[in-house]
């Protein structure tokens, strides 16, 4: 636990820019002052002016707030459609499975930028096609595993016998499958947090995501692209602050995957009994 402590800081320390940037930021992320334009990091621009005299700073508190929305909800949208299409194909089988397997294979087989591409260019851009866009992508990787926990676990002993005692199908998937499932399905949206907010960034750095004036990680990054030799802080700035992001996050992920995925409970159970017997002898 003493090895998360510092990625849960920094998670909650975005959390707290997210929900207080009204409060927090120093200047209106919108306005407009051309004669203060590409001024570098001084006492009252803390990380410089854009090429519209914007405070870098200000935006991209904003931007924390579009990033952890946008991935906060394609997570959750991604994760409860994958999760229920596996559990109903490993539970049914089947025609049905068989079908829901192929779509998962299918959409798994094409690169996400195409598919993103696709699906943006047919809903539109904005915030919530955006999330509808990522969930659309990524819910075939819950699907996978919720459907590899689900055959496994028809398989044993406690489902067998909740069956042989006529126990309602919904009833057994809700009170035995799902628990089995909900560890392996959070393990995976935790790692895909990281993905959907490099996934929010780049498709609005490519015009495809929120639309300006809104500010966003990937829209300030691509207007800073241009500056980059002559005003280095337009790119840097919101550059680290997704980076220390991402970072935190997979490590958050990596640490929720040891605690809760019953393979990596097994073998750190293993060792711990290995080690006990080494001292023991």
């Amino acid at each position: 636990m003493k090895r998360l402590t510092v990625p849960l800081v920094v998670v909650g320390l975005y959390l707290a820019v997210a929900l207080l940037a009204p409060l927090l930021a120093p200047h209106d992320p919108n306005a407009v002052s051309l004669a203060q334009r590409l001024l570098p990091p001084q006492a009252h621009h803390l990380m410089g002016t854009d090429a519209l005299g914007r405070d870098v700073l200000s935006r991209t508190m904003y931007g924390t707030r579009v990033s952890l929305l946008v991935a906060a909800a394609a997570v959750v949208a991604a994760g409860v459609a994958g999760v229920a299409l596996g559990m109903i194909a490993g539970w049914r089988g089947g025609w049905l499975g068989a079908v829901i397997m192929r779509v998962v294979d299918s959409v798994l087989s094409v690169p996400f930028f195409l598919l993103a591409i696709l699906a943006v260019a047919v809903l539109g851009p904005s915030l919530v096609n955006v999330v509808l866009c990522l969930a659309l992508v990524r819910w075939p990787r819950y699907a996978r595993v919720a459907y590899s926990t689900t055959l496994q676990t028809r398989g044993r002993g406690f489902v067998r016998a909740a069956t042989a005692t006529g126990a309602p199908g919904r009833w057994i998937v809700v009170r035995h499958v799902l628990p089995e499932v909900l560890p392996v399905a959070i393990v995976v949206g935790t790692l895909e947090f990281g993905l959907m907010v490099v996934y929010e960034a780049s498709l609005s750095f490519l015009g495809l995501g929120i639309q300006p004036p809104t500010a966003s990680w990937g829209s300030i990054l691509s207007d800073g692209q241009q500056y980059i030799a002559t005003a280095w802080w337009l790119a840097t700035f919101p550059g680290l602050a997704l980076f220390v992001l991402v970072l935190a996050v997979n490590l958050l992920g990596d640490g929720a995957r040891d605690r809760l995925d019953p393979a990596k409970r097994a073998a750190v159970t293993r060792r711990r009994r290995v080690r006990t017997v080494e001292v023991t002898a």
